[in-house]
């Protein structure tokens, strides 16, 4: 029987997602998660057998989450509060890693697809709520992305509540 786990899976699967979101895909290796997690390159390996299998783990566990906090956030009843739960959670930065795995690309159009499907029963339904939901979806989007640049003059809220009247 092999020994237990010492440092658990999902705080290896948040090194990872935090190296995904410093510097990206290449700044994952076996050395860079061992020397974040504190754990022996050779014991990466052999928990994942090969770099895209860990980054792979990390990024499945990231849209599990990312499932978890939607399913809590449909509880809200205005769409800017939904995305303000929503954006607890930072979905931006797994976007270029999940983009080149054909299963998380799918997964993550679902997330997006539930997302706006959950946006648009709040301003209506219908053409217009669908068509809302998309722009505001991408507007949010949008402004996770950039956030960091400064672009702090864009409030979502006050976005949301336009595109409500506007529907």
């Amino acid at each position: 029987m092999g020994r237990p786990r010492t440092i658990p899976d999902a705080d290896i699967h948040a090194a990872i997602c935090t190296l995904l979101a410093q510097g990206g895909d290449k700044a994952v290796s076996f050395s860079s998660v061992a020397r974040v997690s504190r754990l022996a390159a050779p014991t990466l390996v052999q928990r994942y057998q090969s770099r895209e299998g860990m980054i792979r783990a990390a990024l499945t566990a990231a849209w599990d989450g990312l499932e978890q906090a939607l399913d809590a956030a449909e509880m809200e009843q205005k769409p800017a509060a939904l995305l303000k739960q929503l954006s607890e959670i930072d979905s931006v930065s797994l976007m270029p890693a999940t983009l080149r795995d054909a299963g998380l690309r799918e997964r993550a159009a679902g997330w997006r697809a539930r997302v706006e499907a959950a946006l648009a029963l709040r301003l209506g339904g219908g053409t217009r709520g669908r068509e809302a939901a998309s722009l505001m979806f991408s507007a949010w989007q949008g402004q996770m992305l950039w956030q960091d640049a400064g672009g702090r003059g864009f409030k979502l809220k006050e976005a949301a509540k336009r595109v409500q009247r506007a529907t």
